[in-house]
């Protein structure tokens, strides 16, 4: 396994971190505990949650990911050998049944962090992350900035004040944001500084093949101002497997089971994609799945990649992505493609 430090943090992160977010939906306890087990022999030691999970999110699942996670840290008194992430829920449809409509004020943010703390049994969480911004912007596949003179939001200050209060009260040692724009991460980055408040040290934006957008604008904010990318979606839901390629539904698979995560596939240009990504894995006989995951690991800006699987057989195959090193010529095909059909699934 592969360690960097996350940000300006004193945080030694393993370059794969175990996403959680298919544990109390897909996945039982039980399995669970044998997927962390398994990526912690491994060398991983950076878990990632959030209270919205299990996904898709639902007020039956609320919490129960970090729950799992509690337990197992309980069973096996591994809280010394792991760096947990989890998130507070902002605004929106898909969070009403939290709090009675989660928001990133305050409030919100010390009631949260003291229920995730509760579910995962522990005093303090290494990184606690913002999960969307509570503002107008882009994030969720959302494309082309409009202005809303009616929004609603809460001003960065004051969840950075909170977070800060958090810091200061031990329950939290670093803070990131997730889903966040260029601005966003730079206004909290200025906020910090102006009111000796705590840095954030890490972005978690999705990041894979069929959506490098991330390249765009924060990828030098990641590079000038040391807060490095935790790339969720590195597989785009499964899609650069493979599997649903020519209109197929495996049974139990994620986009079978919850149709509203089927963006990667019902994009034509995502779709070819798809298929060229394919074609040149299989044309130097490499597994498509492992290759995707290779090219998020060498990313200068990424400070380590979030993986997540509902089978152990997946998991194994993610996490020893680590070990594949792919040719200039694997590398020059892909940034072929990727001229051709340039982010087809933002």
């Amino acid at each position: 396994m592969l360690y960097n430090k996350l940000g300006d943090s004193d945080l030694n992160v393993s370059r794969i971190c175990l996403g959680s977010m298919t544990w109390g939906e897909q996945n039982t306890e039980a399995e669970a505990f044998e997927q962390l087990d398994y990526a912690l022999e491994q060398g991983v030691n950076f878990i990632d949650t959030a209270e919205l999970y299990a996904v898709p999110p639902r007020p039956e699942t609320y919490g129960k990911t970090e729950s799992h996670i509690g337990n197992w840290l309980q069973k096996r008194q591994n809280r010394d050998k792991v760096i947990i992430a989890t998130k507070v829920a902002g605004a929106g449809e898909i969070s009403e049944h939290i709090r009675g409509g989660s928001r990133l004020d305050r409030s919100h943010i010390h009631q949260a962090i003291d229920g995730s703390l509760k579910r995962l049994q522990t005093d303090y969480v290494d990184v606690y992350q913002l999960h969307w911004p509570h503002r107008n912007t882009n994030f969720f596949g959302q494309l082309g900035y409009t202005q809303q003179a009616d929004e609603e939001m809460v001003a960065i200050e004051e969840s950075l004040t909170a977070l800060s209060e958090l810091v200061q009260a031990g329950k939290v040692r670093y803070i990131g944001v997730s889903n966040e724009s260029a601005w966003g991460v730079m206004t909290f980055l200025k906020l910090a500084e102006q009111l000796n408040l705590p840095r954030i040290v890490s972005i978690q934006n999705p990041y894979n093949l069929l959506n490098r957008s991330y390249e765009v604008g924060l990828a030098e904010v990641s590079h000038r101002e040391n807060v490095g990318l935790l790339a969720y979606s590195p597989l785009a839901f499964g899609v650069l497997s493979g599997k649903y390629l020519h209109g197929a539904y495996p049974k139990n698979a994620r986009i079978t089971l919850f149709p509203r995560f089927d963006r990667y596939i019902k994009n034509e240009s995502g779709v070819k994609a798809t298929q060229a990504y394919i074609d040149l894995a299989k044309q130097h006989d490499l597994d498509p799945a492992q290759m995707a995951l290779a090219y998020v690991n060498t990313r200068p800006f990424l400070h380590s990649n979030i993986i997540g699987a509902t089978t152990m057989d997946q998991l194994k195959a993610n996490i020893a992505s680590i070990d594949l090193t792919l040719s200039d010529e694997v590398l020059e095909g892909i940034e072929a493609i990727h001229q051709q059909y340039s982010n087809p699934c933002p």
